[in-house]
């Protein structure tokens, strides 16, 4: 019996192959970009992070007195950990930049975090060849061991278990390799390829400096201790600390989190937003399939008659509507997922940039179980209806209606309903849609201060230990700069250490000198930049008061230091013209060493969602020799050139290869590339939204072309009547598109007033402001309603064409 009522579907399906495709790839386009969004969610959101119990790991949220956020010090962290009574460990660690590490299969740049000896403790995860940390080894003699990533050691080590117990080159320094991690973990989740490598407490003075914040810290609670009795030990802990050392931790708060809901954050109220998104995509889907099944169903009605007129039941006619439900299931889902697969694909670039644990999203079987069983309910769901109709049909009634049979005021209704739900829906999508192309068309076009068109950048580590002695400012960068001056297309070039944009938040508490001091809660910091002269003509940057930068090669003894600051630095420290008297900064107890502020430039943004920040910019020249391996280990070489930037990168190697071929040349960018990048969620975000919110609009109008197409063709002997009666064909068009547009209409209200409904879930992905932005919704919406009734003109116009004896004779 089921074959039979498979081939009798199969059969059905053969006789109208517009119907089947329209309804198996409204379903794959549905059940598509489900299965997609939700490989996402499961992957970022619902699979918990690849650590022991991590409902047991604790983030730290910490802030100064002022409310900014500010990690420990390595000596509040200290106090911190022999304080607390609630963990069983508490770690600090820190990512600030790559390093260049020679492996075995050759040299390489990779992310390094350094941590305390008790980090792995935190996350419970054993090693998967040797070992971790042993207490002690952040000590100074016994900290150059280090810690490979799985896919650093699988990528760079060739997977060798020979790699344990070897020596390994970092920044010049050699380390010894005790322990690789298995596969999957990584802290923090953005770093893949990371290697792992104990804090250097010797290595830097500021080490040991309260005022020093830089330590992010990570802990896992005792079996027993909840989070508020946490929450309340390090309240103590950071009041006791308050007291003693209120100059460096005075007001310093902390707020305790699980670290499953840290992660992630900022993301997962978008993913969540996108996910309904999706529903909204399936609802309209399974509004159209119902709705074309419906009208499908009103043509077979004198077929189900006859059938129930020669004895065939109603549970007989239910099954056999049931089937081509699933069988439509079965096939849609399958285009669905293969669809899927595609646009995860085609994803991925923004996924692994944007997400954390981007690169952990596939497809797998319980995402495949999912979309088969999201099919089958949309299906079902979109044939239930019509099949409940179908299997109750009172033969009698039906063979006398003959060609009025669907025409009842309750059918149209019904239908009328399908189109009013779908152009509700797909207005709330296309609002999202558009708030988030003007938001990001805006994030695009800010003003950040210079052109970054035609620059290239790329960053240089050095490892310190070869430039020890010497200085690696006249050995290596001044002549790297000569060379790459002299390429053709080079327009100017020059040093950072962090660029625009792609890096900020190295900054440090300034006092103006003669300034009356600060209020204690009030945060009074300046970002902190090591540039050379260079820098500023890439970039375009113009000097508004005072002079640039003096080139000289040693910072004498009794010289002070020199900084230029920007327009928004002046206005913060409420600084007077610099003609009236250089400025100073009080950064050193003797007057004549103080740094002297000595020029103004204009602002460049460091991140692209903020105001420009208060800046100084130390020049690299005045940095003591001394100093300058370790200060200038990594440096980003900013190139502006005439012509296509990227076409300048195998130049670039090659001078960079002539003055030292140790030093990489890593991650290079054009400057556009890197603003771009920094809205890759936005983008990913506007991208999906923008196709959801087509593909809304596309299964509307299909919808809609086919109700009214429908209506048509089940009203042409009405029409002919009317036609012979008198009735133009103008009036017959009009009051067929009447008909739509009051549909659109009721849709386009419903969907306003749903927008508004939810946009407190929307906010999640885009503001909206209800006053501001009233009238483009409203121009939407307008675009919306005309877009339907173009849809809805053919068929109309075909209506207003029909011929009265013709239609009557046909009757």
């Amino acid at each position: 019996m089921v074959i039979q009522d498979i081939r009798y579907s199969l059969r059905q399906l053969r006789k109208s192959p517009g119907f089947a495709m329209t309804v198996i790839l409204t379903l794959a386009l549905s059940v598509g970009a489900a299965t997609a969004v939700f490989c996402v969610l499961d992957a970022v959101v619902l699979r918990p992070l690849p650590f022991a119990n991590p409902d047991r790991i604790i983030s730290f949220d910490t802030h100064s007195g002022s409310g900014y956020m500010q990690p420990a010090s390595w000596p509040s962290y200290k106090d911190e950990r022999a304080q607390s009574t609630s963990f069983t460990a508490l770690a600090g660690y820190f990512k600030w930049r790559d390093v260049a590490v020679v492996a075995p299969n050759g040299p390489a740049v990779l992310p390094a975090v350094n941590t305390s000896d008790n980090f792995f403790d935190v996350f419970g995860v054993h090693a998967l060849l040797g070992r971790t940390f042993l207490p002690g080894e952040q000590n100074a003699g016994r900290n150059d061991v280090v810690v490979l990533g799985y896919d650093t050691w699988m990528k760079h080590f060739g997977g060798a278990s020979s790699a344990i117990g070897s020596p390994l080159s970092i920044d010049g320094r050699v380390y010894t390799v005790i322990g690789v991690m298995p596969a999957g973990f990584r802290f923090p989740l953005n770093v893949r390829e990371g290697v792992y490598i104990p804090l250097h407490t010797n290595a830097a003075q500021w080490m040991e400096t309260r005022g020093g914040h830089f330590l992010r810290t990570v802990a896992r609670l005792k079996d027993g201790v909840t989070l508020s009795q946490a929450q309340a030990d390090l309240t103590q802990i950071f009041a006791g600390l308050t007291k003693a050392y209120p100059e460096t931790d005075g007001g310093r708060t902390v707020r305790l989190q699980l670290l499953s809901d840290s992660e992630s954050s900022d993301t997962r109220g978008a993913l969540w937003t996108l996910l309904g998104a999706v529903f909204a995509v399936l609802a309209i889907g399974c509004v159209n399939i119902a709705g074309l099944l419906l009208a499908r169903g009103v043509k077979r009605e004198r077929e189900m008659a006859m059938r129930v007129a020669i004895g065939a039941g109603r549970m007989r006619l239910l099954r056999q509507m049931l089937t081509e439900g699933l069988l439509i299931a079965v096939v849609g889902s399958a285009a669905g997922v293969a669809l899927a697969a595609g646009l995860l694909e085609i994803m991925r670039a923004f996924l692994i940039k944007a997400l954390e644990r981007g690169g952990e999203i596939h497809l797998n079987f319980a995402v495949l179980g999912a979309s088969v069983a999201v099919a089958i309910v949309v299906s079902l769901a979109a044939t239930l209806y019509p099949a409940l109709r179908l299997s109750g049909i009172d033969p009698n009634r039906t063979l006398r209606a003959g060609g009025n049979a669907g025409t009842g005021r309750g059918e149209h209704r019904v239908r009328a309903g399908f189109v009013i739900t779908q152009v509700a829906l797909t207005l709330v999508l296309l609002v999202v849609a558009g708030m988030l192309i003007r938001s990001v068309t805006r994030y695009r076009h800010v003003e950040l201060g210079y052109d970054p068109s035609h620059v290239l950048t790329g960053y240089l580590h050095i490892a310190p230990t070869r430039y020890e002695g010497r200085d690696v400012l006249s050995g290596f960068f001044d002549p790297l700069l000569t060379r790459v001056k002299a390429i053709p297309g080079v327009k100017a070039a020059g040093l950072i250490d962090m660029l625009p944009i792609d890096s900020w938040g190295a900054n440090s508490d300034v006092h103006i000198t003669g300034q009356p001091p600060y209020p204690k809660n009030q945060e009074m910091l300046a970002e902190n930049r090591m540039v050379t002269s260079g820098y500023f003509d890439v970039f375009g940057i113009q000097l508004h008061q005072g002079r640039g930068f003096s080139s000289s090669l040693d910072l004498p003894d009794n010289k002070a230091p020199t900084v230029v600051v920007n327009d928004a630095f002046v206005r913060k420290f409420s600084l007077a013209p610099l003609a009236m008297g250089t400025p100073h900064i009080d950064d050193n107890p003797k007057p004549e060493e103080k740094t002297a502020i000595v020029g103004v430039a204009g602002n460049t943004r460091q991140d692209i969602r903020e105001e420009p920040l208060a800046e100084m910019d130390y020049v690299l020249d005045e940095v003591p020799v001394k100093d300058r391996p370790a200060a200038m280990s990594s440096m980003v070489l900013v190139v502006r050139t005439d012509g296509d930037a990227n076409a300048m990168i195998p130049a670039l190697r090659a001078a960079l290869h002539d003055i030292d071929p140790t030093v990489p040349l890593a991650d290079v960018r054009t400057m556009t590339d890197v603003v771009s990048e920094q809205l890759v969620f936005e983008r990913m975000e506007e991208w999906l939204f923008g196709i959801f919110a087509s593909l809304a609009l596309l299964l509307a109008m299909v919808g809609l072309y086919g109700l009214v197409s429908h209506e048509v063709e089940q009203a042409t002997r009405d029409i002919g009547v009317r036609m012979a009666l008198g009735a133009t064909r103008n009036r017959i068009l009009s009051m067929v598109m009447s008909r739509v547009g009051w549909m659109l209409g009721a849709g386009a209200v419903a969907g306003l007033v749903l927008t508004f409904a939810v946009r407190k879930l929307i906010g999640v992905v885009i503001y909206l402001d209800a006053q501001k932005e009233a009238g483009e919704i409203v121009i939407i919406a307008i675009s919306l309603i005309v877009a339907g009734l173009v849809a809805a003109l053919i068929p109309a116009a075909r209506a207003a064409s029909v011929e009265p004896m013709q239609a009557l004779r046909n009757e």
